[in-house]
């Protein structure tokens, strides 16, 4: 679908799951709905009555971006870690969808976007009637900060490059370099789930967060060591995670890109940088409508 198709497309019926948000700890049902052609990928809060509870997931609408993505409306209402279920759905093509869920924080269910992957094809797909537009990227556009950085690239494809560089044996210097596509995400990226370091993790519960995080929704690692009794489920597990990060941080673009992305030990704040500064350089792209080829004539 991500490939074949020049239409816009929701899902064909509802699908529902439930978990723990990972920074709150508390527990989250979550549905994900059919919408209209033209309304993206909106947020609403189900739990908030008395103001404005709906929060479309546009590039404007990023808020925070240190240990997650989080995107909040102009009356106040915030939803967080909403990376790996919009990557599924940049990944899948879902390009109009309704989220609900009764708390401010994504499930992080086992920590990729495996789960979401899951609960879209529950749901369905459906065909729209709008044809879909596409940002293709024409200049390149780079963000750094110290050694990080993030840029997007003229390419005749979304593709993405990522690189990471730790200390520990367990992850060290890793690359992934993709073209993304509904098949290569659900085969190379889907199920590479977040991971932390057991320092990081007592920090930030001394903050109070990371009280849902377990060895069961995070790869945990302890200097050189991966705590999780199964282990990896790929040896550059991580890097394969920040790749699907950019996936869905990129996303809140609202369309899909015809891109080359490259991360060098970027995170989410970079990588929202990287959106605002491509939508602040008008001539760095173009929107095109996506249409067949048409065959040769004579």
């Amino acid at each position: 679908m991500y490939s074949s198709e020049y239409h816009e497309h929701t899902l064909a019926g509802p699908a529902i799951c439930a978990g723990v948000g990972i920074h709150t700890g508390a527990r989250v049902r979550l549905s994900i709905r059919p919408s209209a052609s033209g309304t993206g990928i909106v947020f609403v809060r189900s739990d908030v009555h008395d103001r404005d509870n709906r929060i479309p997931a546009t590039a404007a609408s990023v808020t925070q971006t240190t240990l997650g993505t989080v995107i909040t409306n102009a009356e106040g209402v915030s939803v967080s870690t909403i990376e790996h279920i919009m990557a599924a759905l940049a990944a899948l093509g879902i390009d109009n969808a309704v989220i609900e869920l009764d708390g401010p924080e994504v499930p992080i269910m086992d920590g990729s976007a495996q789960p979401f992957v899951q609960l879209l094809d529950r749901a369905g797909f459906r065909r729209q009637d709008l044809p879909q537009q596409v940002i293709e990227v024409l200049e390149p556009v780079i963000v750094t900060e110290g050694d990080k950085s993030a840029a997007l690239y003229p390419c005749d494809r979304f593709e993405v490059r990522f690189e990471i560089v730790y200390d520990s044996k367990a992850v060290g210097h890793q690359i992934v370099d993709l073209e993304i596509t509904e098949d290569s995400f659900r085969q190379e990226l889907a199920s590479a789930r977040t991971f932390g370091f057991v320092h990081e993790v007592e920090a930030l519960r001394a903050r109070g967060l990371a009280r849902g995080g377990s060895l069961e929704n995070a790869v945990v690692i302890d200097g050189d060591d991966v705590m999780n009794p199964e282990g990896l489920r790929y040896d550059n597990e991580c890097v394969r995670h920040k790749a699907l990060d950019a996936v869905g941080d990129l996303y809140v673009l609202g369309m899909p890109l015809k891109a080359r992305f490259v991360g060098i030990k970027a995170g989410h704040s970079l990588n929202n940088a990287l959106v605002r500064a491509l939508l602040e350089r008008p001539e760095a792209y173009r929107l095109v409508t996506r249409a067949p080829a048409l065959a040769a004539v004579g």
